[in-house]
């Protein structure tokens, strides 16, 4: 009877969901406070505590620079084996690795989920005497030098955006005076300050500050017109370029099954919220829900068609 007690013992712990075997998280952001990785890694988080999906805490750590790859380096040297360790990434970030031939990579770390999809915006300070993409890009062409372009890291999707619109007029990327920044925020200050005379950011990260009257979008780079913003794409005016940057989460190196099905279970059910539909709209995201297998074989892809599209506008050899 003692042994058939214990054994039932055992088998009602091997039962607990994964759900139950909960522990605070442990969160990367690769970049500043703020900005587009912190809010990817914050958001849907505080979503899942507010649906009780994951209520057992949260503690973010920012470590930017180097378009993300600095912040990968930490999270792959710190977070081994750990199924609560996870960080927030995107295209960003895989452009990065190529462009600053990061010995740390994706291979390293587990893909978990891509979760959505940032459109990029054409900024310029409120008072700018630059009206419409078209000014902006006549500028840029008389005077590529003189016109600099404020965005995220070298490499990242706001510089290829900028290259590709080099290539539209006729000029070189090599020539464009770009100055690249950890977040969103930064690229404000440096167009107020005059440093800059053109922004291109996450569409998420600007919102605020044209909501503020501190800047002006003068294109988006969708495909189509976006709802609630006064802005033409790209296309619309002119210039074929559709560009957007996906963010997703990865977990630790060595994560185990249970600890990969256990995030994969929180972030489906995330997913299938109304409250993060409702998170989504509000920061401007678009969804672009992506698990598993599935989200793994598109970072193949994806590594291969940036290491394509960085070498086409000449950011690498």
């Amino acid at each position: 009877m003692k042994f058939l007690k214990q054994t039932l013992a055992t088998l009602a712990i091997a039962a607990v969901p994964l759900t139950a075997m909960s522990a605070p998280a442990k969160v990367m952001a690769p970049g500043g406070p703020g900005g587009g990785y912190d809010a990817a890694a914050r958001v849907p988080l505080q979503v899942m505590q507010q649906t009780g999906i994951f209520t057992d805490g949260f503690q973010v750590t920012n470590k930017g620079g180097a378009g993300g790859t600095i912040g990968l380096a930490e999270f792959v040297r710190t977070g081994k084996g750990d199924d609560n360790a996870i960080m927030s990434m995107g295209a960003i970030l895989v452009g990065a690795i190529i462009t600053n031939k990061s010995p740390v990579t994706l291979d390293q770390v587990v893909p978990l989920v891509r979760l959505s999809l940032d459109t990029g915006a054409i900024v310029v300070a409120a008072d700018s005497p630059i009206k419409t993409a078209a000014d902006a890009l006549q500028a840029f062409k008389f005077n590529p030098g003189g016109t600099t372009i404020a965005g995220g890291s070298i490499g990242g999707t706001d510089h290829v955006t900028a290259a590709l619109l080099a290539k539209a007029v006729d000029v070189a990327p090599t020539r464009i005076n770009y100055l690249p920044y950890a977040s969103g925020a930064e690229v404000v200050t440096a167009l107020a300050s005059g440093q800059a005379k053109i922004g291109i950011s996450g569409l998420s990260e600007v919102k605020s500050y044209v909501s503020q009257g501190r800047l002006r979008i003068i294109a988006v780079s969708s495909e189509q017109r976006l709802p609630g913003i006064d802005a033409p794409t790209l296309k619309e005016s002119g210039y074929d370029v559709v560009i957007g940057n996906w963010r997703g989460i990865v977990g630790a190196p060595g994560m185990s099954k249970a600890g990969r099905d256990m995030w994969l279970q929180r972030y489906a059910k995330l997913h299938a919220s109304p409250e993060w539909k409702k998170a989504l709209a509000d920061h401007g995201w678009d969804d672009a829900y992506l698990a598993g297998d599935d989200f793994a074989a598109f970072l193949t892809k994806e590594k291969a068609r940036q290491a394509e599209v960085l070498k086409d506008v000449g950011l690498v050899k």
